[in-house]
């Protein structure tokens, strides 16, 4: 039988307890060459980015009255991250962590302060989007920063013969903090907006980003050195991260960031509507329930139900769910089928973020991880502006089919995937020798 095949369902056989053991004891291994902090603290440096362009389409709507306004706002911060994120990697292998997320982080923290000033101010609205680009493109890039110092942890401390399990469980693990992120932090967008004012939560993410980016910039694992000289001897050419393939996993993740930015800002139109806008994120964040619970659950599915599969039931899930989304017309409608969004999104998400590590080229999985993360910060930045704009000239009940819209292309590029599998599948079977 063809060995691809293997990975066709998407996974391994499951390991011998004996395996198991040393894994698990490798992985509490890693807990403590990362010292107790350190996963807490990473995951809390994470939030300002993600409070970043709720804060700011909450804050700008607030303010000036105008959901296309705020959705540009959104836009450009986002799309400031997407150029800039790639580039602050870069310096980051080349210089060291530390020596580009103190600085980063500092003038990040500053930006976010100032925004609250300069939107309550009569500022021309040009000036407002400069300054959204810039905040974005200062953000802090925590996640793929958490990322390398684990790889790096697990080459160094971790046996030769545990490493595989133990990074693809890391992995997961980080996939879902990222998820979860996403969904906690426009929550407490919402939490804050609602229970004070809209302008505290970019002063939130600004003091968080002060305190624990560069707490985190700081820590310990920031010495690290990545091993970059090594992996540049045996990097795939740069070529094969074009592979069709990876390419529908990007295309997933940016339907991913897709929805987001259309069911936040639809969200937001919907209640603006009787002027619960600063609601919007505190809503949101009941897709955080069922999200949060399986995205860290999904590493306990049975290697049978394999990733693609995953993508593709918890893909449907999230487009029927943003069906209900599309035709409701009251606040108990919208969240019951945000609440189902939430149980479709989060493993739909870490299973694209285990296929692209799965296809990621040999000495490459920095860019991978890279493209996936800016392809979710484009979508968002985009389907903001788009739905931003629909809601202002079309109303908020057209604006809610856009998550439904965004929900079906995850579902194409999910069933692209498939087929690429597949066909994949069956070249390499082709080009296998028949046993004499």
């Amino acid at each position: 039988m063809c060995n691809y095949l293997l990975l066709e369902q998407g996974g391994t056989p499951d390991p011998p307890a004996e395996v198991m053991f040393h894994t698990r004891s490798s992985s509490y291994e890693l807990i403590r060459h990362a010292g107790p902090s350190y996963f807490p603290l990473a995951f809390i440096a994470r939030l300002p980015f993600a409070m970043m362009t709720v804060g700011v389409l909450t804050l700008v709507v607030a303010e000036r009255g105008s959901v296309t306004l705020g959705g540009l706002n959104s836009a450009a911060a986002g799309i400031g991250t997407a150029l800039a994120g790639p580039l602050l990697g870069a310096a980051a292998d080349r210089l060291g962590q530390r020596r580009v997320l103190v600085p980063v982080g500092l003038v990040n923290a500053v930006l976010l302060g100032a925004f609250v000033l300069v939107v309550k101010s009569a500022t021309p609205d040009l000036v407002l989007l400069a300054m959204s680009v810039l905040i974005g493109a200062s953000a802090p890039q925590i996640a793929p920063m958490s990322r390398t110092r684990l790889v790096a942890l697990i080459r160094r401390k971790i046996r030769p013969a545990d490493r595989e399990q133990v990074l693809s469980s890391t992995m997961a693990y980080e996939s879902a903090a990222d998820e979860t992120v996403f969904i906690v932090g426009p929550f407490l967008v919402g939490l804050l907006a609602t229970a004070i004012a809209p302008w505290l939560a970019i002063a939130g993410a600004s003091a968080l980003t002060f305190v624990f980016v560069t707490r985190f910039a700081l820590h310990p694992t920031g010495r690290l050195d990545p091993g970059t000289r090594d992996d540049k001897r045996q990097q795939a050419p740069a070529r094969e991260l074009a592979r069709y393939p990876l390419l529908t996993v990007v295309a997933g993740a940016l339907g991913v960031g897709l929805f987001f930015g259309a069911t936040l800002t639809s969200l937001t139109g919907f209640l603006a509507v009787d002027g619960d806008g600063d609601r919007a994120g505190l809503l949101y964040g009941v897709m955080g329930i069922g999200s949060a619970a399986l995205a860290l659950g999904s590493a306990a599915f049975p290697a049978r139900f394999s990733l693609r599969t995953r993508w593709l039931v918890f893909g449907a899930l999230m487009l029927a769910a943003a069906v209900l989304y599309a035709t409701a017309r009251s606040e108990l409608t919208i969240v019951i089928a945000l609440a189902v969004l939430g149980c479709g999104i989060g493993p739909t998400l870490v299973s694209q973020y285990s296929l692209a590590a799965q296809l990621s080229p040999a000495g490459r999985s920095a860019t991978t991880m890279t493209m996936l993360g800016s392809a979710v910060v484009v979508g968002q930045a985009v389907s903001s502006a788009v739905t931003g704009a629909v809601v202002d000239r079309l109303g908020a009940s057209t604006a809610l089919v856009f998550p439904a819209l965004t929900a079906a292309f995850v579902v194409a590029a999910g069933i692209a995937h498939v087929l690429s599998a597949r066909t994949a599948a069956l070249s390499n079977c082709k080009r296998e020798p028949v046993p004499a």
